[in-house]
């Protein structure tokens, strides 16, 4: 995906029927657009269509990308499109959850200095203060929000508080081991991304690991998905598997698992930031 700053993306879904890619690809050239990536899927079962075009305006033309949204306005209502328009000079602005566990919020950080993921973070929340050197030494704010039975509901509205006021746009739960409130999860649907240690749907809750040493598994993975009020049910966005064996104990599973966490989380959260998941009931639909 192109990362220059005079490129634009629409994500349309909308009712499947014909001329929807005419109309949109027809006005971006009225509009004096070039479309540099496109992608479509068009889904039989829900008799809904995906897509996802990436454009700049034409070299020698100075265009007004306000005025192109306000026209775009005409082709949504006649085809009853939900759309968004996103520039990519407008990284988005990501909130990182963590209890103890490091691994990936490590990964997080150093794909990111890398560049290979265009985010502003803005900051790492955690019920624990174990992870606030590694946030101190990354010049990245730490926000200390413990957490019990009875203080739950206020610590997720100083939660939910912060997120408003840094203006976030999506929040990743990078191990943080709280399950949210229903009303948390409604309160960020579609915009908050976890990572459960087992190949989901199998080995729901708390210590998969150890549901999948116990059953023999002869593979491990890890699921990277939008978070519902429905623990570990939301639509998935990214998997990875991992092979073991008779000879390995829970603890080595544990282990072994950490490599599929990281890198799933970072395809999912990557995917996220460059606007490629749509949330298509249950499922996603995912133009990588």
């Amino acid at each position: 995906m192109s990362t220059d700053p005079d490129h634009f993306i629409f994500k349309i879904s909308c009712p499947a029927t014909s001329g929807i890619v005419a109309a949109v690809t027809s006005f971006l050239a009225d509009n004096r657009c070039y479309i540099s990536e496109l992608a479509q899927f068009d889904d039989e079962e829900t008799s809904q269509f995906f897509m996802r075009a990436v454009f700049r305006f034409n070299s020698g033309v100075k265009g007004d990308i306000d005025a192109l949204r306000l026209d775009f306005n005409e082709v949504a209502t006649a085809l009853n499109m939900d759309w968004q328009l996103h520039s990519v000079a407008n990284p988005m602005r990501v909130l990182i959850m963590v209890s103890k566990f490091d691994h990936c919020l490590t990964d997080l950080l150093y794909r990111h200095h890398k560049g290979e993921m265009d985010m502003q973070i803005t900051a790492i929340v955690s019920n624990h203060l174990d992870l606030r050197p590694m946030a101190e030494r990354e010049g990245i704010r730490f926000i200390y929000l413990p957490v019990t039975k009875d203080t739950k509901s206020q610590q997720e509205a100083e939660l939910l508080k912060i997120v408003e006021e840094t203006q976030t746009d999506l929040v990743v739960l990078a191990r943080y081991m709280q399950i949210l409130s229903d009303d948390l999860c409604k309160q960020l649907s579609g915009r908050a991304i976890n990572i459960h240690h087992s190949f989901l749907p199998g080995f729901k809750g708390a210590k998969p690991y150890h549901q999948a040493h116990q059953r023999g598994v002869k593979l491990i993975g890890a699921t990277a998905h939008y978070v519902t009020s429905d623990l570990d049910e939301g639509p998935i966005i990214e998997q990875e598997v991992q092979r073991v064996d008779h000879a390995h104990k829970a603890d080595d599973l544990v282990s072994i698992g950490r490599d599929t966490e990281t890198v799933a989380l970072s395809k999912a959260v990557k995917y996220h930031l460059q606007h490629r998941v749509f949330i298509n009931r249950e499922k996603t639909v995912i133009f990588r």
